[in-house]
């Protein structure tokens, strides 16, 4: 009876001690719980902190090239002030080489023909005007020689008033009426009707300038 008692005595203070492990066993599982969370949560931080900063670099390189490209295009470059530099140079060039022709000394509008013919004359013409004496011929044209031969591509046409070409390579015809032969286009006077072109030409022998002008 004694060795049952001293049992059950032995068996009552083990108790206390079974709880006391269980509830340690408890904290420390809940320490360790807290402990990963807490890392999931820091190295969660630390991503979206990286993010944003990623994407703040993102925006910043963004502005930086909207603003290289804005000055760009505000600011020329110097190859491209050079070109629009030489682009000018051309046309103020093309402008002071315009050839006109003056008949009798009124200048009358030319829509020049843009071949070997036309480009040999203005040449010519280029250092001082050159006065052509022309007489009439046929009842439909002035013509007179030029004093030397210029290139020529002959093909048959049927000329009209205001007409202006090269006829064996050395003589240049302007037209008030209409003929049909084998000549070289050099222009075209646009502001003149043909009963104009008559009464400019048709009344007798003529001088015609040709000269580089604006």
């Amino acid at each position: 009876m004694e060795r049952i008692q001293r049992r059950m005595k032995h068996i009552s203070l083990e108790e206390p001690w079974n709880k006391v492990r269980k509830i340690g066993v408890i904290l420390v599982a809940f320490v360790m719980l807290m402990s990963v969370t807490s890392c999931g949560q820091t190295e969660t931080a630390k991503e979206s902190t990286t993010e944003s900063q990623e994407t703040e670099s993102v925006a910043i390189t963004a502005s930086e090239n909207a603003e290289a490209v804005d000055k760009g295009s505000a600011e020329p470059t110097e190859n491209e002030n050079d070109e629009m530099e030489s682009v000018q140079d051309t046309q103020s060039n093309q402008e002071a080489e315009t050839m006109v022709l003056t008949i009798n000394g009124e200048q009358v509008s030319v829509e020049w023909e843009d071949n070997e013919s036309v480009e040999a004359l203005k040449n010519l013409v280029m250092t001082e005007p050159l006065s052509i004496r022309m007489s009439m011929y046929g009842g439909f044209e002035q013509v007179g020689s030029i004093g030397t031969s210029l290139p020529r591509n002959d093909v048959q046409t049927t000329t009209e008033a205001g007409d202006i070409v090269l006829y064996s390579g050395n003589q240049i015809v302007v037209f008030y009426g209409s003929n049909s032969w084998a000549y070289t286009r050099l222009g075209k006077v646009t502001d003149k009707s043909k009963s104009e072109m008559t009464e400019l030409l048709g009344k007798g022998d003529v001088t015609a300038t040709f000269m580089i002008g604006k």
